[in-house]
């Protein structure tokens, strides 16, 4: 019998208890899935004849299988992603110069997240920014991936609290927990020096080593008006291309679009460059 009709007699079948000695060893080591299903295994693999090292490995794969889901589940609810944006609810048909298979090879191909490479997605409002890119941090995560999403302005009010506290470094130092940092809505964070200075060092701390997602609806030739300094801007520019796919999603807003119909707007649409 295979793992997976293991698996299938063990959800069929009333949970017979483990001996309370094996199950103060296992809650011992911290083992839940095997204490909860010791006994209906134990009790087949009697019944069938199993060879010893099989009943061990269909005790340690289902272990091994949800403590690997229980940590995904952690993931996502630390993420601060919106549950609904998924790849799945995202169309793009919308508009036919959108490479879905550009985007797919970024959830399936994640060795540009080993690089620290970057995804930038720019285009007006309301034309699916968010959507898109929290569709790709949920993928992500479904590959064993971390990920964090903030706006951006709300995450540099943090950093600059932290400098002010002179603990900048220590927040810049959880921040490097997540593969990927998604910051939403750049071209809101207000043209400050102490807020865009914090900003140019979380962009320089990660570069090269860390990911970032970054939304914006306005261009590269617009960023002036976030940065103060046009050394920083050009300076911000350049670590954030270097290692990129470029995301332009100049299109309508679907909410316009919506409006016009008079009907329930359709989900977001994107263009795609690199």
């Amino acid at each position: 019998m295979s793992t997976a009709s293991i698996t299938a007699s063990t959800t069929t079948t009333t949970v017979i208890p483990t001996s309370p000695r094996l199950g103060m060893m296992l809650t011992d080591l911290r083992l839940p899935t095997i204490k909860r299903l010791a006994g209906d295994l134990c009790a087949q693999c009697d019944t069938e004849g199993w060879p010893a090292h099989r009943l061990l490995e269909a005790l340690l794969e289902h272990e091994i299988n949800e403590r690997e889901a229980r940590r995904i589940d952690r993931h996502r609810n630390e993420s601060a992603l919106s549950p609904d944006k998924r790849l799945s609810s995202f169309d793009f048909t919308a508009v036919p110069s959108v490479s879905k298979a550009q985007v797919m090879a970024l959830t399936e191909g994640t060795e540009w997240i080993d690089r620290g490479a970057n995804v930038l997605l720019f285009g007006p409002p309301g034309v699916g920014k968010s959507h898109l890119v929290c569709a790709l941090g949920h993928a992500l995560i479904d590959t064993g991936r971390r990920v964090l999403f903030t706006r951006c302005s709300d995450l540099v009010q943090r950093l600059q609290a932290a400098r002010r506290d002179l603990r900048l470094p220590q927040e810049l130092a959880k921040l490097d927990r997540f593969d990927l940092l998604i910051l939403d809505d750049l071209s809101y964070v207000r043209r400050d020096q102490a807020e865009t200075s914090v900003l140019f060092e979380l962009i320089s701390e990660r570069y090269e080593r860390k990911s970032l997602a970054i939304t914006a609806n306005t261009p590269f030739s617009q960023w002036g008006e976030v940065f103060v300094e046009p050394a920083m801007t050009l300076a911000a520019v350049d670590r954030l291309v270097h290692h990129s796919t470029i995301l332009e999603m100049n299109v309508q807003s679907y909410r316009r679009r919506a409006a016009q119909a008079g009907h329930a707007p359709p989900v977001r649409k994107v263009h795609s460059t690199t």
